[in-house]
């Protein structure tokens, strides 16, 4: 007979579709620390399952466009730090996309936003990356920077979306059907998509810049206005990676 300790480890290593045989397996099994383990397994199901209510309702917008071959959700990441660039994402998701826990980028810890990052770049019909400079940001403001950046984006993308869902905003001198959507990156799984792959790909810029400019706490704040970052400002100026617009109240 298997121990309970030997029962807990494949437990572990249960994938989540094989739960369901993990607990009619072990489900007579008397013993104090098996029943535990079973109610544990069991838990794990029914948050699986209020996973995948709440995932069903982030692709409703998907559905609502269906007839849309290829539907692509935009976002953007960096409009309000004082340092670093903006970065836009635009993410095609296939018609069939199981994946879960997509949400709003800013709602998930570090750790689950790495790990479906992988997961979108592996599953994703195509993913493209737009980005602007602090320079760029300065000479024509946030706005417009985050525009350009979310145009750069798209043009990546092959194919090419035949509609695009937006958080928020309207894209100026886009020819694509567009739908903004308030709070997208809560609402719709391709946006929240593209909230995750712009925030890790900008998270890890900001990462690299901190090893060139450690005094600033790049890698912590991500070039937001953390007092230590405005305290290292006042201390040591700006660095190249500094949107001057931004930072007139501190040095």
């Amino acid at each position: 007979m298997e121990s309970a300790a030997q029962i807990n480890e494949k437990y572990k290593n249960t994938p989540d579709a094989e739960l369901q045989a993990f607990v009619e397996e072990y489900t007579s099994d008397g013993r104090k620390a098996v029943v535990s383990i079973v109610a544990r397994a069991q838990k794990r199901m029914a948050a699986l399952e209020t996973e995948r209510a709440r995932m069903f309702q982030m692709f409703s917008f998907e559905r609502q466009y269906a007839d849309y071959a290829y539907i692509c959700g935009i976002d953007e990441v960096g409009r309000g730090p004082l340092a670093g660039p903006v970065v836009a994402g635009a993410v095609i998701l296939p018609k069939d996309c199981s994946l879960l826990y997509l949400n709003d980028s800013k709602q998930l810890s570090e750790k689950k936003r790495e790990e479906l990052y992988d997961r979108i770049m592996e599953e994703a019909v195509a993913v493209g990356l737009g980005f602007n400079a602090p320079e760029r940001i300065d000479e024509i403001n946030i706005l417009q920077a985050t525009y350009e950046a979310m145009r750069e984006a798209i043009s990546k993308l092959s194919p090419q979306p035949d509609l695009l869902l937006n958080d928020a905003v309207s894209i100026p001198k886009v020819t694509i059907k567009q739908v903004p959507i308030i709070k997208g990156d809560a609402k719709s799984a391709s946006i929240a998509a593209a909230s995750i792959v712009a925030k890790v790909t900008r998270d890890r810029m900001m990462v690299k810049y901190d090893e060139i400019y450690p005094e600033y706490g790049f890698a912590a704040n991500k070039g937001y206005g953390a007092q230590a970052h405005i305290d290292a400002l006042k201390k040591y100026g700006p660095t190249p990676i500094h949107r001057r617009s931004f930072i007139k109240n501190f040095v």
